[in-house]
């Protein structure tokens, strides 16, 4: 591929985008990028995903502004037709996964590279990574979902700031704000994100699948609703080989040897 590169640490996928300078999101790099995720979500030997970019400068500085203007007749075929592009159409199968995807962020994290970061599900940064989304600057909007994930993730208000002014702001307040999970130095990016990603691949992929169903298809439903679903994934994890497993390996003392299943 052009602009994506693949390594593995074991059942870790390591997926770098690699567009210099600053690593923009062009629809080659967004069929790349959906291509190779898709592939690595059937694999069984993958059970968690790294997503970073390459360089120094940034893990993703926004969408390739030069194609903005040709995208006009097919951002309104798209809406004719009810379907979704782009940073949208690669959330959305990146939500319907049943691999967890960790991103790891330094330096600039923009517009579509903030959007693509919040289809992850846990979000790492570097003490030097600047977050925004600065479409309004352009006289645009977001928009790969950056205002309706944000919100779900910092609320309203702190999202209509960033949406609305289009400023940038730091890890630390990121942080604070809930919308990266952790700050980590420069140097330690990866290994902070590799840790978290090998310490998933050796819980249940059948329960991790299930998490992640939960955790995206419940956040905007009643507590009824969701505590309903919740008591089914249950249930269907401990229906499950690896349930039986887990459950029999905490008995006989020993590590469960989890399949998937």
């Amino acid at each position: 591929m052009a602009f994506i590169s693949t390594e593995r640490d074991g059942a870790v996928a390591i997926v770098t985008i690699d567009h210099p300078p600053v690593n923009a999101l062009s629809a080659a790099l967004l069929d790349e990028l959906e291509t190779e995720l898709d592939a690595l979500d059937v694999d069984d030997e993958v059970r968690a995903i790294v997503l970073r970019g390459a360089g120094d400068k940034a893990f993703v500085a926004g969408a390739d502004i030069s194609e903005f203007p040709s995208l006009r007749e097919a951002a309104r075929e798209a809406q004719e037709q009810g379907s979704a592009r782009g940073i949208q159409r690669l959330g959305a199968r990146m939500d319907a996964a049943r691999t967890p995807f960790i991103a790891a962020i330094h330096g600039f994290c923009l517009g579509g590279g903030l959007e693509l970061a919040m289809c992850c599900d846990i979000r790492i940064c570097s003490d030097d990574a600047q977050l925004g989304q600065p479409e309004i600057k352009l006289g645009l909007i977001p928009g790969g979902g950056g205002t309706q994930r944000l919100p779900r993730l910092v609320g309203i208000g702190r999202a209509l700031l960033l949406n609305l002014t289009g400023d940038f702001i730091d890890a630390e307040t990121a942080y604070d704000w809930g919308l990266v999970e952790k700050v980590v130095p420069r140097g330690e990016l990866l290994d902070a994100a590799l840790g978290i990603a090998r310490t998933i691949t050796e819980r249940s992929p059948f329960a991790v699948a299930v998490l992640r169903e939960l955790a995206r298809t419940t956040r905007d439903l009643p507590l009824e609703e969701g505590l309903r679903r919740e008591a089914d994934g249950f249930r269907r994890c401990l229906e499950s080989e690896d349930g039986a497993e887990g459950v029999a390996a905490f008995l006989e003392k020993r590590a469960p040897r989890f399949t998937g299943r």
